[in-house]
């Protein structure tokens, strides 16, 4: 799997799949080599801590969380090597960002992907988080 960073927003700098949403089809070639046709979906494992993006019945990537009753901390985004480029970390930073604020949620973009992802999306940039805390060490 490719990781949070670099790699990940290397392979994924569209604004979604090529403008699809986190339900249109993902397409291609599945890990098996049989033809894809499922949709990719996004949907929140609270027990996992992760939204988890699945192509058909399979994991195509996740985006890890920590979470309080106000904000939603990303922590790491990964997506199989076998699905790059295909949307499937937008369709995550999308869902995910979308709940959030459905949820009033503010959010800690910790995350390489997630940041990179919110700072080319600037409709989402007010739901970061920004400490109110003047205090420093």
């Amino acid at each position: 799997m490719t990781t949070n960073g670099e790699a990940s927003a290397a392979r994924d700098t569209g604004d979604g799949a090529g403008g699809k949403t986190a339900d249109e089809t993902a397409g291609g070639t599945r890990p098996d080599g049989a033809a894809d046709t499922g949709a990719i979906t996004v949907a929140d494992v609270s027990q996992e801590h992760r939204y988890e993006a699945r192509v058909g019945d399979d994991l195509a990537g996740y985006a890890a969380y920590l979470r309080t009753p106000q904000l939603i901390a990303f922590v790491h985004t990964e997506v199989d090597d076998a699905y790059g480029g295909r949307g499937i970390g937008s369709a995550l930073a999308r869902s995910a960002l979308d709940e959030a604020r459905a949820q009033g949620l503010r959010v800690a973009a910790v995350c390489p992907f997630i940041s990179g992802w919110i700072d080319r999306h600037p409709e989402y940039q007010d739901l970061l988080y920004e400490p109110t805390s003047s205090a420093s060490d």
